[in-house]
């Protein structure tokens, strides 16, 4: 009886070996394209007309398992690499009373709860930091597909990220209301199979 439940006991243990390295071979990793991802923020700007601005340095990875909806994001953003299109209101935008960059020089994003509609990722829940202030944010996913490449030659998963929040949420409060509190966000992102 006793080398039954042994043989028995080895048999379980292999096929939840089997099981849990399968799953972890079914998440694949992606890294976020720089060079196709540079997130755009608006604002409405003294009740006149709508501003928009883009940051020009990001990183991050991207994890997937679509069998399993199950998936992971982390964006990193460069504060200092922001550009409103002249340099003056860079250096305005930059310092202490908007994004204080000497002081917070990222902004990141991060989540591990994805949203899916059938097999495409539609959003996620996560956690937004800006200027040291962490708060939830919920992002929608627009137009989500995974394909070849055209170019790489690599597998890719792609599509576009919307999101709204109020920056006095995070302690920017300079020239509220004035200057909008409400910022609606866009990134476009390409992340490649590593």
């Amino acid at each position: 009886m006793k080398t039954k439940f042994t043989v028995l006991s080895l048999i379980v243990s292999s096929l939840v070996g089997l099981a849990s390295s399968q799953a972890l071979a079914a998440s694949e990793t992606y890294t976020i394209d720089p060079h196709h991802c540079f997130p755009v923020f608006e604002v409405n700007h003294l009740g006149l007309s709508t501003q928009r601005g883009r940051f020009d340095e990001t990183r991050g990875t991207v994890t997937l398992d679509t069998a399993a909806k199950t998936g992971s994001v982390s964006l990193t953003i460069n504060a200092n690499s922001l550009d409103m299109g002249f340099p003056a209101w860079n250096e305005h935008l930059t310092g202490p009373a908007f994004f204080n960059v000497a002081k917070y020089p990222t902004i990141t994003f991060t989540s591990d709860k994805l949203d899916f509609e059938g097999g495409k990722v539609v959003g996620a829940d996560g956690d937004f930091t800006l200027l040291g202030v962490t708060h939830p944010l919920h992002v929608t996913v627009h137009n989500f597909i995974c394909t070849e490449h055209p170019m790489a030659h690599k597998p890719v998963c792609a599509g576009d990220i919307t999101a709204t929040f109020k920056r006095s949420d995070y302690g920017m409060m300079t020239y509220l209301p004035m200057v909008g509190d409400q910022i609606n966000i866009f990134v476009p992102v390409e992340a490649i199979k590593n």
